[in-house]
């Protein structure tokens, strides 16, 4: 149950109660989000990257984006202590990347173009959007990091998205 505050002197001073993890997940699988590879280089200059839904816009001034990590992913400790790191938006016939890098225990970079963006964050060629962030802020909450990155340099190409909606990829009808 949800209780709204409304304007008055009534402040709700308890704890509402929580839903299941199967419940938060279905709920926000409703809503469609495009696919995302975000990345970063390890301090030998190696890259490493993960399959992300979370990505969103923060802020036009200045331009301001975010990814949420969890705290179990294997690479959260490179992420934690890069200064920059890559978001590449995933076209719709790039499924095969979104799965390559879903999956664990192998080099998900190997036969993979790429190139270093200007602050050295690895750009993944081809993709509809590349963008190259600095970390602006890393912000621990739950069993998340949220990383609020500021954009330095972005490429862009036209394009269908790979949609994720109710567990599936689904294709925007254009």
């Amino acid at each position: 149950m949800i209780e709204f505050i409304h304007m008055s002197s009534e402040v709700f001073t308890g704890r509402p109660a929580s839903v299941t993890s199967e419940v938060f997940r279905r709920a926000c699988g409703r809503f469609p989000t495009g696919v995302t590879i975000a990345t970063v280089l390890d301090g030998e200059g190696q890259p490493h990257g993960l399959t992300v839904s979370s990505f969103t816009s923060v802020s036009l001034e200045p331009p301001l984006v975010s990814i949420c990590l969890g705290h179990a992913v294997s690479l959260i400790d490179t992420f934690r202590a890069a200064n920059f790191f890559g978001i590449n938006v995933l076209a719709d016939e790039q499924r095969h990347l979104s799965e390559r890098f879903a999956r664990k225990g192998h080099d998900r970079f190997q036969g993979i173009a790429w190139t270093p963006g200007e602050h050295g964050a690895p750009l993944i060629d081809g993709v509809l959007a590349a963008i190259e962030c600095q970390v602006e802020q890393r912000i621990p909450v739950g069993d998340h990091d949220i990383f609020i990155g500021r954009m330095v340099a972005a490429r862009v190409q036209d394009g269908a998205p790979l949609i994720h909606f109710c567990g599936a990829y689904r294709k925007l009808n254009l």
